[in-house]
């Protein structure tokens, strides 16, 4: 079943059954037939139309969207909303330069008459595999440009966001798309192995769990097709010199604390120069205490993040704490003295538990930001414009802030390296994942 419960409460307020086997292979039929005709039919910017036209219906039903999220999942609604904006903003910016990235290019010819050129088309039925920590960010990533590009769309989005995932299908259908451009299924991980098998399906895009990525990525590479994932993260959030602490620490609050801790790309890890270490443990720990408490997603999350501190713990660190956790309510929280080669140090803590560590200079820090089997996102403070570009320079990530949190946008790539996961959503290079970089070459 796609259940949603109200993590707040604990109420289960509504189930939604999974489909029939034989639906689930409709479905890629469905998207395969309209790939067929409408696809190769349309322009890109007729299709970059009707991207605008998701944009503007993202923006006109905010209010209900970010409601269904919080719902759902718990989100607070002030970044629910702020989600439902910045989804729109994808989509718009797909929709204003989808033409340009997908123009035909040109290549000079070494030798030779004649010409060739690089012409950019979609592959097919795509199938995508959402998560629940940002039900309407993370389809936007995935279907704003894959829509452009003429790619039609088999979602499957988290268990727990049925009523997001059929909301948003029903605003592609009222955004023009046609039947089958994009089709949401309530389907079981037996039925997705099944649609990854599928000679129809050409590429799989995953966000979600490193064991999930595994998996899929297992079985796609088993039927030789292409996949994007975008997995976990331990993301560090290296202070090496200051001229405004309280910003500093209002920086790496905010790092941590989006989406009550549940962010892939969030700072989990503040990684912080000696010389600043007490003062900025100090107030770090006192803006964490005091933030008003959310519910994590689930019930589950909440455990499994209690399992984790409650081993940190155990294996010697200190854990500064505002409470006790009550169903899916868990405190804000901060471990400290975490050693090399505990479960804690290689670990993603997903919720409002910041890791603090002290080092004595610019390569230590380099050395513990990078040892993690995670390489996402990081970000760099310091007031050092040149120590701030070794530093990212030295990262083992796919993307570095520097002296800035929250600075993503639609025109930046997002994704990581290591066990974070492979490929790219966002800016050009997330609309060039999944086509056919076609050459043709004329002689004469």
């Amino acid at each position: 079943m796609y259940t949603v419960v109200d993590p707040a409460t604990g109420k289960q307020i509504a189930d939604y059954p999974t489909i029939s086997d034989a639906d689930a292979t409709a479905a890629v039929a469905k998207a395969h037939q309209t790939y067929r005709t409408w696809s190769r039919s349309t322009t890109v910017a007729e299709r970059a139309a009707l991207i605008k036209k998701v944009a503007e219906l993202h923006t006109e039903r905010r209010d209900q969207l970010a409601a269904t999220i919080v719902r759902e999942m718990g989100k607070p609604l002030g970044d629910a909303l702020g989600e439902v904006d910045f989804s729109a903003a994808i989509y718009e910016y797909y929709a204003d330069n989808a033409v340009a990235f997908l123009a035909d290019e040109p290549i000079t010819l070494l030798e030779g008459e004649g010409s060739a050129v690089i012409q950019r088309r979609p592959l097919g039925v795509l199938l995508g595999i959402m998560p629940w920590n940002f039900p309407a960010y993370q389809v936007a990533r995935f279907a704003g440009p894959n829509l452009a590009a003429g790619n039609t769309i088999v979602l499957k989005h988290a268990p727990q966001c049925p009523e997001s995932a059929a909301a948003l299908e029903q605003i592609f259908r009222d955004a023009g798309f046609p039947e089958g451009a994009y089709v949401n299924v309530y389907a079981t991980n037996e039925q997705i192995e099944t649609l990854i098998a599928d000679p129809r399906v050409q590429g799989v895009s995953l966000t979600g769990s490193e064991r999930a990525g595994s998996a899929v990525a297992e079985i796609a590479g088993r039927h030789l097709k292409k996949v994007v994932l975008e997995l976990g993260g331990s993301d560090p959030f290296i202070v090496l010199s200051s001229d405004d602490l309280d910003a500093t620490v209002d920086a790496a609050v905010a790092a941590r604390l989006d989406n009550t801790g549940q962010a892939c790309n969030a700072g989990k890890r503040m990684i912080v120069h000696e010389d600043l270490y007490d003062a900025f443990l100090s107030r770090f720990t006192d803006r964490i205490l005091g933030t008003p408490p959310a519910p994590l997603s689930s019930l589950a999350a909440a455990e499994r993040l209690d399992e984790q501190v409650t081993s940190a713990v155990s294996e010697g660190a200190s854990l500064a704490t505002a409470g006790q956790r009550d169903g899916a309510w868990y405190p804000p929280g901060v471990l400290t003295g975490i050693e090399a080669g505990t479960s804690a140090y290689q670990q993603e803590l997903f919720g409002p538990v910041a890791m603090v560590f002290k080092v004595r200079d610019e390569d230590e820090a380099i050395e513990v930001a990078n040892d993690t089997p995670y390489g996402l996102g990081s970000y760099v403070f310091t007031t050092d414009p040149a120590q701030a570009q070794r530093v990212a320079d030295r990262i083992e990530a796919g993307m570095v802030f520097i002296n800035g949190v929250g600075a993503e946008g639609p025109e930046l790539p997002f994704g990581g390296v290591k066990r974070s996961g492979f490929g790219r959503e966002l800016g050009r290079y997330g609309i060039e994942e999944f086509i056919n970089r076609k050459l043709v070459r004329t002689v004469g």
